[in-house]
């Protein structure tokens, strides 16, 4: 399952935002280090279903459906807040990075009304720049690369030149534990134009390949958290003009999380990520829990669209991620063995073809591919079509 990594200094708002996306029960606190161990617990990514297309009511096997919206299940882990000098250790922060490692997309929170200092102590609002920030998380993701490789470096420079080794294989291989792949090492020699001999790479070409890596392997996208604290809108402004090269969402992670729990508990009937909610039972609510409602419907919802914590989880996985999400079906049936109705919805990598998406369900279909079928055109399709997000594909193989 696609594991997205949730990430910051500490007091930005991490907690509240894992447990926005998951409601799992993870401990929230206004001081540094409130979480030690990584939390990890199941968000949901939101797509239009297959079922719509169809005119039926489709029954998830994972995830759940609202109104042809599909949620689909992405693993999720909030490890400990960074701080400066993490890279070296400090404030725990060598185990934290190693939480990290098999993370596909960084989810970098950060407190977009600069009320969190560097040290993530609670300062007055927009008395720190937050840009600094996304700066300093660069530094450390790219040190702790660099630190991981010149462990070895210099022995294993020397092997790669002596056996004749291929450098990208060599490389990939050493560093599997980065969840590195041999496309993104190569892309990374053909855009630097990296010599094949590592040995005549000096300290300054092994750090601006590490930092090209760490980019591949380690995307980010960034939540502004705590938008609706004024001031924090200016400061997001700011931000998407300094830093182009990111996506930077406005997020209220309490918003969110205050929406999704009164949800469960059935007092407000609300689909993640919509701009509007619906209250059910008034009389429950008590005067303080109606105001709050309705700062965040003003504040919040028709201010910016939505709290902005789902548009995080699909750009996360689809825009940095780069996935699609297919669905396994048949042109004469839609529905598995106990009668479900477009039980499962897979994300894959974006570029996936017919046969990568048979082996994603299961290696005999690979192994005994004959053909894929393109169930809404019904269309037949080789090995080599490449996908698209919201096909609903029925491979036919050989039993």
């Amino acid at each position: 399952m696609l594991l997205l990594g949730v990430v910051g200094k500490p007091n930005v708002g991490k907690s509240t935002f894992f447990k926005a996306c998951t409601l799992a029960s993870a401990e929230i606190g206004n001081y540094p280090f409130v979480t030690i161990k990584p939390n990890r617990g199941i968000g949901y990514v939101k797509v239009k279903c297959a079922d719509e297309f169809f005119g039926v009511q489709c029954n998830p096997r994972e995830g759940y459906c609202i109104n042809h919206k599909r949620f689909v299940p992405v693993e999720m882990i909030d490890v400990a807040g960074l701080v400066p000098g993490a890279y070296e250790g400090k404030g725990m922060g060598n185990q934290f990075l190693d939480d990290l490692r098999q993370a596909d997309v960084l989810i970098h929170i950060i407190d977009a009304s600069g009320s969190t200092n560097e040290k993530g102590e609670p300062v007055e609002p927009l008395s720190y720049d937050p840009a600094e920030d996304i700066r300093f998380l660069e530094r450390e993701l790219d040190m702790w690369f660099y630190q991981i490789f010149m462990k070895v470096w210099q022995r294993f420079s020397r092997q790669v030149s002596q056996e004749h080794l291929n450098p990208v294989k060599a490389i990939t291989k050493q560093f599997t534990g980065l969840n590195a792949t041999e496309d993104q090492v190569k892309e990374c020699f053909q855009e630097l134009n990296l010599s094949e001999d590592l040995q005549k790479w000096d300290e300054k070409t092994l750090m601006t390949f590490v930092s090209l890596l760490r980019k591949k392997t380690k995307p980010i996208i960034i939540a502004a958290n705590k938008m609706d604290i004024p001031g924090a809108e200016e400061n997001i402004k700011r931000l998407k003009e300094t830093f182009k090269d990111y996506e930077i969402i406005p997020v209220s992670a309490e918003s969110e999380l205050a929406l999704k729990e009164a949800s469960q508990k059935g007092l407000i009937e609300y689909i993640p990520g919509e701009s509007d909610f619906k209250i059910l039972q008034p009389d429950k609510l008590n005067d303080k829990q109606l105001k709050a409602l309705e700062f965040i419907k003003k504040n919040v919802l028709d201010k910016f669209g939505s709290t902005g914590v789902q548009e995080v989880i699909n750009k996360a996985v689809f825009d940095v991620g780069n996935y699609i999400y297919v669905f396994p079906g048949g042109v004469n049936k839609l529905t598995d063995q106990h009668g479900n109705v477009l039980p499962d919805c897979f994300l894959i990598p974006k570029g996936s073809t017919a046969l990568d998406f048979a082996y994603k369900i299961h290696s005999d279909l690979g192994n005994n591919f004959i053909k894929a079928i393109d169930v809404k055109s019904k269309k037949v399709v080789g090995k080599d079509h490449v996908l698209n997000s919201g096909d609903v594909i029925e491979i036919v193989y050989k039993k």
